[in-house]
């Protein structure tokens, strides 16, 4: 895709309704000819919307206006263009566990989790948070939790009557993000659109959780790292192995040669990826091209759900729960 086009999709299927500033930011990049110019001198990875404008965030860009936003990034572009190279779209949302958590709160338990593209960890600790889904009065999750995640749902969404016991916990990246370093922090609070204060909030509140227990995450490459870490995994628990949006950052060959190696694993396997990530789940599922952007949810390979990328709704595709 054009790099032009990306931002002009990107601001009509993904930041509309969700972030009135981005959205106009990525229809003025769109437009601009000469800011294409300097991002089509990336890398194709390192041209992604998201990752322009959080690099734009993290250096105290002028992003309320796309007028003044354009000059910046213009003027100091080799500061930007060197943040951007030199970092990730590692996004950490932890309502993101969900939409996940009907799906482990079936599963056999107690759980091991391993996340491929762990980011900081935030979605390794599904048992520490609070969820509401719906409007329905029930509030699942530990009292004292510091962090509520609100999901909306369509469709026959198994919601958990208990939470999941987490016995094991353990990420996988190329480049982890360490919630003790505020440095880290501060680049996770830039990957939060502006608008979205609640997400903000909740980030920080995650976080103190994460550095009351770090978690365990490994430095490595999510084909040639992975079975060592799963052999960590106690044996005596499901073993689920889960990803968010990572699957999109590596070639198809890649994607491909993951699935095959994940499903050759003693685990059970979570997937949550933008529905044309992996074709071959999304195959079954009718979806609207025009639509706003969504995530396919599948569990070893089963499509289950459609999910948005932040985790903010779930609309079930099953009329019942996860084949467990």
């Amino acid at each position: 895709m054009m790099t032009a086009e990306w931002y002009r999709r990107f601001a009509v299927r993904e930041a509309r309704g969700h972030s009135p500033t981005y959205e106009a930011l990525a229809l003025a990049v769109s437009a601009d000819e000469h800011l294409v110019k300097l991002l089509d001198q990336l890398p194709q990875e390192k041209r992604q919307p998201n990752l322009l404008f959080a690099a734009a965030q993290y250096l105290g860009a002028p992003v309320a206006t796309p007028d003044a936003f354009s000059a910046w990034a213009v003027q100091d572009w080799p500061e930007l263009s060197g943040t951007m190279r030199s970092r990730r779209t590692q996004t950490n949302e932890p309502t993101r566990c969900a939409t996940m958590l009907p799906i482990l709160a079936q599963l056999p338990q107690p759980l091991a989790l391993l996340e491929v593209g762990a980011s900081a960890g935030l979605c390794l600790y599904p048992d520490a948070y609070q969820y509401q889904y719906g409007d329905g009065p029930i509030v699942l999750g530990p009292a004292d939790s510091q962090v509520r995640l609100s999901c909306a749902i369509s469709g026959n969404v198994p919601i958990p009557e208990s939470m999941p016991a987490v016995v094991w916990r353990a990420g996988l990246d190329l480049n982890p993000l360490d919630v003790a370093s505020d440095d880290d922090v501060r680049w996770l609070d830039a990957l939060i659109w502006p608008e979205q204060q609640e997400r903000r909030d909740r980030l920080h509140a995650a976080v103190r959780i994460a550095r009351a227990d770090p978690p365990h995450l490994v430095t490595g490459d999510l084909l040639a790292d992975l079975p060592a870490l799963v052999a960590q995994a106690p044996a005596d628990a499901t073993l689920v192995i889960f990803h968010s949006a990572v699957l999109t950052y590596v070639p198809p060959e890649t994607r491909t040669a993951f699935t095959d190696l994940v499903r050759g694993l003693p685990c059970r396997w979570i997937s949550n990826e933008g529905t044309g990530v992996l074709p071959e789940l999304a195959s079954a599922v009718k979806l609207d091209p025009d639509g706003p952007a969504m995530f396919l949810l599948a569990l070893d390979g089963q499509p289950l759900g459609l999910a948005s990328p932040h985790g903010q709704e779930v609309r079930w595709l099953t009329t019942h729960g996860a084949s467990v």
